[in-house]
């Protein structure tokens, strides 16, 4: 019964839509069912809620049938079967929606960092193709009709002004082809090949570092939240971190751990966190508020993941729109410089 995975927004929605059940005290079935009854529009979520209600009818647990449907990403389903040993499912469903609607948004985040900087390299291509094609030549002819030949000072002049354009174009054609290779890799299954490109770029190595801390906080703090132990929880977080330079420094924290070092203490010890993250870390330990702080920091990371994308924007905006503006406006100084001499030997 394999289908197409449900979105983010899709899994926050489902799951607290369940926490508010489960919190009014509705068994699992009947929240299911209870889902059913207003969906009718045949979508995935719909048709993946009436197999579910099947198999929780013959005792399924929740995490079961979610997995029978095929639509549920595994982080999710580790967690509710988490919750369901725990008896804490009413909190972990409810982090979980948290969980994928903060992924949404990011996701969003990112997503408008690559379509506007595609949408001026379109641009940018567009208005150099119209300068190579139609305003210089109309310049040159222009020219020759004046002149009658083209002067080898004017014809200097209009080399560079051609010269300016193609070279810009050339880059921007350039832009546009790693950007579209990189999308293309990106969704069919070489991440990792594009996030080690983009790790030569010190704004885009802390977006990627930050989301993966990002992911662990959050997963540590849900597998606190469903009464897993410490040790463990940091363990299976690290799987859901999906960077490899966050991944080292974690498992150099559980290296610490088994030393005998609280992950607050290990995580302060190799600088995991910014110092001031580090210190709330160790604070909320040593208070007993370790899932609110892990809560709060989860907040704070998605909140700098978020500035950082705003900041690569502001970046490449400026600056695809400089070389446009730059490129066009040489060539055409250089394609009117000859028009002002004309003007001035006339005058």
């Amino acid at each position: 019964m394999a289908q197409r995975q449900l979105d983010n927004l899709g899994v926050s929605a489902f799951c607290e839509s369940m926490g508010m059940m489960v919190r009014a005290g509705i068994q699992t079935d009947e929240a299911v069912a209870l889902l059913g009854e207003h969906h009718t529009t045949g979508g995935v979520l719909e048709t993946a809620i009436e197999g579910m209600k099947e198999k929780l009818e013959m005792g399924s647990t929740l995490s079961a049938a979610m997995r029978e449907t095929g639509i549920f990403p595994e982080y999710a389903l580790q967690m509710i079967a988490a919750g369901e040993t725990s008896g804490r499912m009413e909190d972990v469903l409810f982090r979980l929606s948290r969980y994928y609607a903060d992924q949404k948004t990011i996701s969003e985040k990112l997503k408008s960092a690559v379509t506007y900087p595609a949408a001026m390299l379109i641009l940018i291509i567009a208005v150099l193709a119209v300068m190579l094609t139609m305003v210089l030549p109309a310049f040159s002819d222009v020219y020759e009709n004046l002149t009658g030949s083209l002067q080898a000072s004017t014809y200097g002049y209009i080399r560079w002004a051609y010269a300016f354009c193609w070279i810009a174009l050339v880059a921007m054609v350039l832009m546009a082809v790693l950007l579209l290779g990189g999308l293309f890799l990106w969704n069919n299954g070489k991440k990792k090949t594009v996030e080690g490109w983009l790790r030569h770029v010190p704004i885009c190595r802390q977006i990627l570092d930050n989301m993966g801390m990002f992911r662990f906080t959050s997963a540590l703090g849900m597998f606190l939240a469903s009464g897993e132990m410490q040790d463990i929880a940091v363990i299976d977080s690290i799987a859901m971190t999906d960077c490899a330079p966050v991944e080292e420094k974690l498992k150099r924290c559980v290296a610490r751990m088994e030393e005998g070092h609280s992950i607050s203490q290990a995580a302060y010890d190799e600088q995991l966190f910014e110092p001031v993250y580090g210190r709330m870390l160790l604070a909320g330990e040593r208070s007993g508020n370790m899932e609110s702080v892990l809560e709060r920091l989860t907040g704070l990371l998605e909140e700098n993941a978020a500035h950082l994308v705003d900041r690569l924007v502001g970046i490449v905006d400026p600056l695809l729109s400089g070389v446009l503006m730059i490129t066009v406006g040489l060539s055409l100084l250089s394609v009117m410089l000859p028009l002002i001499g004309m003007m001035n030997a006339v005058g």
